[in-house]
């Protein structure tokens, strides 16, 4: 039996998205409610490790987090970083 992954393609410099789990009790992002976010980011891919894992940057208060993590678990951001909205 063989694992067909996506299709998508990550590089180097691109900005993702990246999907937690909703664990109760053991680390709560963005706001404190029934609806806590399915996915954190954006960050920078700063490195591909292998064929199917990537290295991100992470900020300070991410400090104590693991910065390497599966295609899986991340999804493309789409839109322009540097767009500001009013």
């Amino acid at each position: 039996m063989s694992i067909r992954w996506r299709s998508i393609k990550f590089s180097v410099g691109d900005y993702v998205l990246l999907k937690v789990s909703p664990w109760k009790g053991v680390v709560r992002f963005g706001k404190k409610g029934k609806l806590p976010p399915r996915f954190v980011g954006p960050f920078e891919i700063i490195e591909k490790v292998g064929p199917v894992a990537y290295r991100l940057r992470l900020p300070e208060e991410l400090n104590g987090f693991h910065d390497t993590f599966h295609m899986s678990n991340l999804k493309k951001r789409l839109a322009d970083p540097t767009l500001q909205v009013p």
